[in-house]
């Protein structure tokens, strides 16, 4: 831990109306009609007028000139409470906390947390050439295809160091392909082998196709206010016990090898009241199998350095051991940009108000989700994690 005191718990605080616009692979429709669809349909499943949203939290990459507070003169929006997070999949965590804390302060009453993100033929080489000063300085100009190769110096580090293999990250991308063949919008349709996931064509070294996501279009929205006003409005809440989030973590390592969770999860349990061994399911950021595995390390499921271990104890399906990334997560429903950091937390409320779109988890009353974003050559600079459990 840090030493930093423990803060008061979200009491009142809870998410719902978890909403999801079916993602496509391509769309000529812009991020802003994206977003407008997601508040469109989110207020109408609440039961609320679009005037009654007095807070909104925003995340988008392909917005172009646009921010939040554009938006809101797009979509005739006036409210009191409004915040803008570019911080890639952190978020949806980010964003949640944010607005439960200004839900508990009475700065806003319904908080609509919206991520979308248009995928037409080019968006996905515009947004890696604009992503940061340092794509557009360091990375970009000398042919790197964005992501893919920082991950991949991540990878090569994390296997060097501490054993795992690529079956490792096998088993976690054909547990979720499992996950998603339940999910009519999702990219991939078809069943994974371990056997495809090892022959499929390099990427860069030593990741192959299926350890990369699939840009699509999409988005993701749910709302937050207080239990009461949820009650009133006939709606299912998922209550928020816990949130953390850092940044910048840990610089001194020379190649990432942990995140900003580990700076931070002894707070984030103790906030919760609860420890690992007692969370239902995990929803953790996947745009690459090593973070997840990182995750499951900076989570507190293992210690650093056993994640390979874990992985080959657990199996990761919705009926499984260890029920993980339930919706087949972006590796396998696809990357819609932003909303890729909002996929976990509505596969998560939607798994503890049985409602969810694929599989479900068998009595589920808690939830992890964890967040991570913002790559810069050889780490993420974002992370965060939330506790949500089962309203009574």
């Amino acid at each position: 831990m840090t030493g930093a005191p423990v803060r008061a718990a979200y009491d009142g605080v809870v998410a719902c109306v978890p909403t999801t616009v079916p993602y496509r692979r391509f769309s000529i429709n812009t991020a802003h009609w994206w977003i407008g669809r997601a508040l469109h349909d989110l207020t109408r499943a609440a039961g609320l007028k679009p005037a009654e949203i007095d807070g909104l939290i925003l995340s988008s990459f392909t917005l172009g000139a646009d921010s939040a507070v554009g938006v809101t003169q797009h979509l005739g929006l006036s409210p009191r409470w409004l915040d803008h997070v570019p911080l890639g999949g952190a978020s949806g965590v980010v964003g949640l906390r944010r607005a439960a804390r200004a839900v508990q302060a009475g700065d806003a009453r319904f908080v609509a947390c919206v991520a979308a993100d248009t995928n037409h033929v080019d968006s996905f080489r515009r947004t890696l050439s604009t992503f940061s000063r340092f794509a557009q300085d360091a990375v970009y100009p000398y042919g790197s295809g964005g992501a893919n190769g920082s991950f991949a110096l991540i990878t090569k580090n994390y296997m060097n160091k501490y054993g795992a293999t690529r079956e490792d990250f096998g088993k976690i991308c054909v547990a979720q392909r499992h996950n998603a063949l339940a999910i009519p919008f999702a990219m991939m349709k078809k069943p994974l082998t371990l056997d495809e996931y090892m022959s499929a064509r390099p990427i860069a070294d030593p990741l192959h196709l299926f350890d990369c996501v699939m840009p699509c279009a999409g988005a993701e929205a749910f709302l937050v206010c207080r239990e009461s006003d949820a009650k009133a409005l006939g709606l299912r809440p998922v209550r928020l016990l816990a949130t953390i989030e850092r940044h910048n973590a840990f610089a001194e390592d020379t190649v990432q090898e942990r995140g900003g969770w580990a700076m931070d999860i002894d707070e984030l349990w103790q906030m919760a009241g609860v420890t690992p061994d007692k969370i239902d399911l995990v929803q953790t950021y996947d745009d690459y199998p090593v973070i997840v595995m990182m995750q499951f390390e900076d989570l507190g499921f293992c210690k650093k350095g056993e994640g390979p271990d874990f992985v080959r104890s657990h199996t990761f399906t919705a009926d499984g051991s260890f029920p993980h990334n339930t919706s087949g997560g972006q590796l396998s429903t696809g990357q819609a940009g932003a909303a890729g950091g909002h996929l976990g937390i509505t596969e998560a409320m939607r798994q503890l108000t049985d409602t969810p779109i694929g599989h479900r988890v068998q009595d589920a009353d808690l939830a992890i989700v964890s967040g991570f974003g913002m790559i810069n050559y050889d780490r993420g600079l974002s992370s965060g994690a939330a506790v949500l459990a089962r309203a009574s």
